[in-house]
């Protein structure tokens, strides 16, 4: 075997055809191994003898695509100086494309001995670890192209690879749970059925199940624990780990893009998978620990900020280059079209607190391809100061928690909730538009991966994670859910249809207002997870979506009907997807002398500061104009609509609501949630202006006035 100098970028292992060049960054290593791993479990070890800026380096002739390697790293071992180098630990390479193999969690794969954290454990890891793999970076994209979907016309999608996958009846046994089941017709089918422009998945990024899992039986199922920031996790891929998965993965986003759906991957850059001081050696750690992560005042242990045991170090250039590495990878390689960045508080934290001028927002601004992508962050983390919704630069959207916790508390009857959920209903401005931004910054939802499915939040008023063998310890305690007056199961056919009529009254008040909104896989027809509201390690029927009987998934009456119905009234109708705020006035230049949106109470008068503010209040309704639309069209034309008047009845008593006068002489209903089929297109009442209108409790109507 030949082995040259080669070159000290890109890092990682780059196969050309011929052979392929090896690099890798520590500044704490005295001397590092490249280690080729054979199958009868042998390995030929090769010094990478060239070094720049603490990059090691060497191109070896005729190493091919599938070749398992990794390194071990020569250099100190002092915990106390924040130094944990051991050349008996086969370290994964930062850079891997791909990675094979699982960890067992033998006490080779930690760098001490257990029951002994003082110590330095020096048996050798290769059995029990995983491998890099050298990849072939080509792939037939044809004519594949973004879909570039306007924010202003994004219906997100969030789903779990396997979940999404595992039990849809139309996949063949081989495509359950993988990338390549993601890509089939059946699942594409209903997702561009849906009315859906993007999915956004949950994480891809090779991840690992921690060490307390495994012991207990259970999995890290949803996959917020990366070690692997270029690989796609290799448990995803219908045949093979040596490679595969990126074809596999590259195939998929290829078929979804055919469609017109955009993918957003969800991305854990905030910590990796070897947790605390007691957490095993895998890769970072070994290579250089002090470059990669937060080191406590006690250089032994690190600062947390994530409550997963560590936090990466924003503040070192060789983690916001490996970070940036990742992004433009993702959207050059592997053709995705955004990031969803899980705890991006963390990220903003250069030294202790947040701050959203930090150099990782400086990078991602001026990079050419990364800030061309959508951006969302999780707006928070677990440290101090950590809840920044809001806060993020003008370039980003964010998550709107405050969105999910308004809606809620509006629908089980919360009292003074109108005056922020008018906020909310209207694109959050109190939040975006100091700083520039538009409506599309806030990212709405009612539920997702991280707490109660939406059956389970009109169907529980309790947390039930005993299957997470936790003593129901973990997940949320403040849901902020109604369970419709019995916990869980029940055959009352009341509750039952309460229950059924909060689930529409969520999805429309979720696809009527203004911003980006985003559904939970399942939630479209009514997945349970039983009450469990923290299912991350339930790889299983508690998580994986339990799709409708064939021949029953559209049937009149159906959620998913009603959902269908209400993405694509959204996508039809512009005066529910504005790119600008309302200004609550008339608007010059556009069709109409009436105010581009107007609020009534129930009686049909203008609503007054009183009203806002009444406790006992839980019923309003909105008027919003179609033709007072102040952007302009994508070709500069001016945008008309119908307009459409949106009464909420979040009280529990049947409410009268009176049409108002001088905003429209006829209306016809288009929406009821009171209605098993929850919509009348085509052929709802008609009602005039001062004609009464009767709710009944928890209920919403939309009527239409024709442009």
């Amino acid at each position: 075997m030949q082995v040259w100098p080669g070159q000290a970028y890109p890092l990682g292992a780059t196969y050309d055809g011929a052979g392929t060049n090896f690099a890798v960054f520590s500044e704490a290593a005295h001397r590092i191994e490249l280690c080729l791993l054979h199958e009868d479990g042998s390995e030929t070890a090769v010094e990478l003898r060239e070094t720049d800026a603490f990059v090691r380096h060497a191109y070896l002739h005729g190493v091919m695509p599938g070749q398992r390697y990794g390194f071990r790293v020569h250099g100190p071992y002092a915990p106390e100086r924040g130094h944990r180098c051991n050349s008996a630990k086969l370290l994964l390479d930062p850079y891997a494309r791909a990675i094979s193999g699982q960890v067992d969690w033998g006490e080779a794969v930690y760098g001490y001995r257990f029951g002994r954290p003082d110590s330095r454990n020096d048996m050798d890891s290769a059995p029990h670890t995983m491998a890099s793999v050298v990849v072939n970076p080509y792939f037939d994209w044809g004519d594949d192209r973004p879909p570039r979907t306007d924010y202003h016309r994004t219906v997100i999608y969030e789903a779990h690879v396997k979940g999404l996958t595992m039990l849809h009846p139309a996949l063949p046994d081989e495509l359950r749970g993988t990338y390549a089941g993601l890509a089939h017709p059946a699942i594409i089918g209903h997702l561009t059925e849906l009315g859906v422009t993007a999915i956004e998945l949950m994480p891809v990024h090779q991840f690992v199940t921690d060490h307390r899992l495994s012991d207990a039986g259970l999995t890290n199922y949803w996959g917020y624990n990366t070690i692997g920031y270029f690989a796609p996790h290799n448990a995803y891929a219908s045949w093979g780990d040596r490679g595969q998965q990126v074809l596999e993965f590259k195939s998929a986003v290829r078929a979804l893009h055919q469609a017109g759906v955009e993918v957003i991957l969800d991305v854990v850059y905030n910590h990796t998978a070897e947790g605390n001081h007691l957490g095993p050696t895998l890769s970072f750690r070994g290579l250089d620990n002090a470059s990669y992560y937060r080191l406590a005042d006690d250089p032994r242990h690190y600062t947390d900020t994530t409550g997963t045991g560590n936090s990466l170090l924003m503040r070192s250039p060789h983690v916001l280059q490996l970070i940036m590495d990742s992004l433009r990878y993702w959207v050059t390689e592997m053709h995705v079209d955004g990031f969803r960045f899980d705890l991006a508080a963390t990220l903003a934290r250069q030294f202790h607190e947040v701050d959203r001028l930090s150099s990782f927002f400086d990078l991602v601004q001026q990079d050419p391809v990364v800030s061309q992508v959508k951006l969302i962050a999780e707006p928070w983390d677990v440290g101090e100061g950590g809840y920044q919704v809001g806060n993020f630069p003008p370039l980003w959207t964010e998550w709107n928690g405050k969105f999910r916790d308004t809606v809620r508390d509006l629908w089980r009857g919360q009292p003074r909730t109108l005056a922020e959920f008018a906020s909310r209903l209207t694109g959050s401005s109190d939040l975006y538009q100091d700083d520039g931004r538009r409506p599309i910054a806030s990212i709405n939802f009612a539920t997702c991966h991280d707490g109660f499915t939406l059956n389970d939040l009109v169907s529980y008023n309790e947390k039930h994670n005993e299957a997470n063998a936790e003593g129901n310890r973990d997940g949320e305690n403040h849901n902020r859910s109604w369970n419709c007056g019995v916990e869980g199961d029940t055959d009352d056919p009341a509750i039952l249809d309460l229950r059924e009529r909060q689930m529409r009254n969520f999805i429309a008040t979720l696809m009527l207002s203004q911003g980006v909104p985003m559904l939970s896989h399942g939630d479209e027809f009514a997945r349970t997870q039983r009450g469990n509201n923290n299912a991350y390690c339930q790889d299983n029927e508690i998580s994986w979506v339990h799709w409708p009987e064939p021949g029953t998934e559209g049937e009149e009456g159906s959620l998913l009907a009603f959902t269908r119905t209400m993405v694509w009234l959204r996508r039809d109708h512009p005066v529910f997807r504005r790119r600008r705020f309302f200004h609550g006035r008339p608007v010059q230049g556009t069709y109409d002398e009436l105010s581009d949106i107007a609020w009534f109470t129930p009686e049909g008068e203008e609503m007054t500061q009183r009203d806002w503010q009444a406790a006992h209040a839980r019923a309003l309704s909105v008027f919003l104009n179609g033709n007072a639309i102040s952007e302009p069209g994508p070709r500069g034309e001016r945008i008309r609509d119908d307009s459409f008047l949106l009464m909420f009845n979040a009280g529990a008593e049947d409410t009268d609501f009176t049409i108002p006068v001088n905003h429209g002489k006829q209306w016809q209903l288009v929406v009821d949630t009171a209605l098993t089929e929850g919509v009348t297109p085509g052929q709802g009442d008609k009602v005039a202006a001062g004609d009464r209108l009767t709710l009944i409790g928890r209920s919403m109507a939309v009527l239409r006035r024709p442009a």
